[in-house]
């Protein structure tokens, strides 16, 4: 069995609802995740949206969260969590802050991947580190990986 994520308030390609979203209460979703290779010493998780401005003409990939060092003992993130698990660490994303930033599409219905990475080091070093930081550190240390996509459109 390979590593699953999931949430329990939208489907694998279904609808975020709004209250994850800056329209709502701008919260993290609860996730869950499952079959991590026995081999794992910590977790990563990314949350991005590739269709940034306008998913008929992105520009660029806007990030939305960046969580590292998640011990293997935690089986997900609850809805609105304040407070992560053991010596989970998190990142800055691109509003230049920590922690999650909700959907906040400013034109047409945009993708949002929170991809979740089983990796077989806890990762050192770090302060705070950007998406592309963090991807070259969990360079050759990936040892499953799973995504799950979300939907998003103002206004809906």
């Amino acid at each position: 069995m390979s590593l699953t994520l999931q949430s329990t308030q939208f489907t694998n390609g279904g609808a975020i609802p709004s209250q994850y979203t800056c329209d709502g209460k701008d919260v993290p979703p609860p996730l869950s995740w499952s079959n991590l290779p026995s081999d794992t010493s910590s977790l990563a998780l990314i949350m991005d949206d590739p269709d940034a401005p306008d998913p008929d003409a992105p520009q660029r990939t806007w990030v939305h969260w960046v969580v590292f060092n998640i011990p293997t003992s935690s089986d997900g993130f609850p809805e609105a969590a304040k407070q992560l698990p053991g010596n989970t660490k998190v990142g800055i994303n691109d509003w230049q802050r920590t922690g999650y930033g909700g959907p906040c599409p400013p034109i047409g219905r945009h993708r949002y991947f929170f991809k979740l990475y089983a990796l077989d080091i806890e990762l050192e070093g770090l302060n705070e580190p950007t998406k592309s930081d963090l991807e070259k550190a969990m360079q050759g240390h990936i040892l499953d990986h799973a995504e799950l996509i979300g939907l998003y459109q103002r206004g809906d």
